[in-house]
């Protein structure tokens, strides 16, 4: 019966869309644009059915637009702060309240005995964690590392500005961290490593430099994500098949369906916002998207960057939207209902192709798209919404950027590089 449904929305949405062409050109017809409407009839192959003029069209345009207040949800806390973030089904032109990425400043810079690999911003953006070949992990407090920078800022906490940044120094992998994310509930991170370890951190405790709960798997680990609740986690690793795992029992689930699994490593695991979805992508260069409950894979962009290597994928806020960055140094936005490539996020790569995997993110305000160009170790952005491209901004690295995060709920990110560094960037003053 269900299948039947599903046959029938999906004529449903074929008949509409039909309509939808046909209004189009009556709506050309009646404001006697004739050549476009000609043009559109021979591309849509209907010559032979006239399309009468009417203004119908521009009718149902405005009535929707007089009611599409009444079908908007409350906002929640984050949502009221920061806006809905990218929705380009509504949006026609949105105004920015975010400062250009290319406006951002160095605050502080923190340096460790190897490459930098990973970092990660906590749920409030106070605390930045960053992990190192050299085995080792960093927690710094935000509003310290922006007492460096500007001790007299009226916004820095007196307290902040006597401490020292590094608040915890964790030791506790036999291998290169590979990623970092900090529980959104609790004074825990977790970290994943080449050693083929999945580790739990209680930083509350200032003495514990070790983890309370590991998970061992067979694999070097590649990534992770923690699900909303922070029940759950998904990790990739070396190997084609994303584990679930449950953090309270330490079961972990792998889809049992070989067909549904990757062909090569996983390179980036993320869960949607809300939980109900998580996006995997691999070296095979494919993406995938999984159930969040039942663990099945329900959607696969398949070759989506030409078959280039997918470095990683993220969800928009609201969920509709997939952004990816690949080898071929394009980024792309992928519309989750369609399976289409909205816009393509071109011109940071100065090479043919990349040869060090990086990730591409969003601002906090989901207004820019940002990606480091390998060849000249800069910065660049693109509003998201039309993939204009922006300034340049220098990062100040002398290697290539292996990884990216910025704060969920302010104008601050951290750039982690081969040369053993980690920068934090912050825009002070933005209103």
């Amino acid at each position: 019966m269900k299948e039947e449904e599903k046959q029938k929305i999906d004529v449903k949405k074929v008949q509409n869309r039909e309509l939808l062409y046909k209004l189009i050109i009556s709506q050309l017809l009646y404001d006697d644009h004739q050549e476009i409407s000609d043009t559109l009839m021979k591309e849509w192959d209907q010559d032979a059915n006239p399309v009468a003029p009417s203004e119908r069209l521009f009718q149902l345009v405005t009535l929707g637009l007089a009611h599409e207040h009444e079908m908007e949800r409350p906002l929640n806390q984050l949502e009221y702060a920061l806006g809905l973030g990218l929705d380009l089904e509504y949006e026609t032109e949105p105004q920015s309240s975010a400062p250009e990425p290319a406006m951002y400043q160095t605050a502080y810079v923190t340096s460790h005995k190897d490459k930098c690999h990973s970092g990660a911003f906590s749920m409030d953006g106070n605390l930045v964690a960053t992990g190192s070949v050299d085995a080792s992990i960093k927690i710094l407090d935000v509003d310290r590392m922006l007492a460096k920078s500007d001790p007299d800022a009226v916004e820095i906490h007196p307290d902040a500005v006597m401490g020292h940044p590094v608040i915890r120094t964790l030791y506790d992998h036999l291998g290169e961290i590979t990623c970092l994310e900090f529980h959104p509930r609790e004074q825990i991170l977790v970290s994943g490593s080449r050693d083929t370890n999945i580790k739990l951190f209680d930083f509350s405790k200032t003495s514990a430099k070790k983890a309370f709960k590991t998970f061992t798997d067979s694999d070097p680990i590649t990534c992770l994500s923690l699900h909303p609740t922070g029940d759950y986690l998904v990790a990739g690793t070396d190997g084609p098949a994303v584990r679930v795992i449950d953090l309270a029992t330490c079961c972990c689930f792998v889809s049992p369906r070989l067909n549904e699994h990757h062909t090569n490593t996983i390179t980036s695991v993320k869960y949607s916002s809300d939980g109900r979805l998580f996006a995997s992508s691999s070296k095979d260069g494919d993406i995938k998207v999984w159930d969040g409950v039942s663990g099945r894979c329900v959607q696969t962009f398949s070759r989506c960057h030409d078959g280039h290597t997918v470095n990683s994928v993220c969800f928009s806020r609201n969920g509709k939207y997939l952004l990816s960055g690949a080898m071929d140094s394009v980024v792309r936005l992928w519309e989750l209902s369609t399976g289409r490539c909205l816009i393509a996020y071109t011109g940071a790569g100065t090479l043919a192709s990349q040869q060090n995997s990086t990730s591409a993110i969003f601002n906090h305000t989901e207004d820019f798209v940002m990606y480091p160009d390998e060849a000249t170790t800069s910065l660049c952005s693109w509003e998201s919404r039309n993939g204009q491209r922006k300034n340049l901004l220098s990062l100040g690295h002398n290697g290539p950027i292996r990884h990216m995060v910025h704060s969920p709920c302010s104008p601050a990110f951290v750039t982690c590089s081969d040369d053993f560094r980690a920068r934090f960037w912050y825009r002070r003053n933005v209103h």
